[in-house]
């Protein structure tokens, strides 16, 4: 683990690494994993050292790839990286595998 990414685990909650070694995880090589992860059970301290970590672009990016994303947590990175929920892989794969019933 590099000085780099011990910063930043260090800053974050622990209950976000429930199911992984946090001594072991690499936040340049899973950044994607760690952004849904602050989005969806972070707090908002967790979203300032994200951002401040990995800046609006990189989220947006990491964010557009991501095959699952709730709702609520893709409205909230389309409002404050100014992007469209069209451009994102989790919106397109919702709307095109719908739900057998209206849950």
């Amino acid at each position: 683990m590099t000085d780099r990414t011990r910063t930043i685990t260090d800053r974050l909650s622990p209950h976000l690494f429930w199911d992984i070694d946090r001594e072991q995880f690499d936040a340049d090589t899973n950044s994607a994993q760690l952004i849904q992860r602050v989005l969806e059970y972070g707090e908002m301290s967790d979203w300032r050292a994200v951002r401040d970590f990995y800046g609006l672009d990189r989220i947006a990016n990491d964010c557009k790839t991501l095959r699952s994303l709730r709702p609520e947590a893709l409205s909230f990175v389309c409002l404050v990286t100014d992007t469209k929920k069209e451009d994102y892989r989790c919106y397109n794969f919702r709307q095109s595998h719908p739900t057998l019933w209206n849950s």
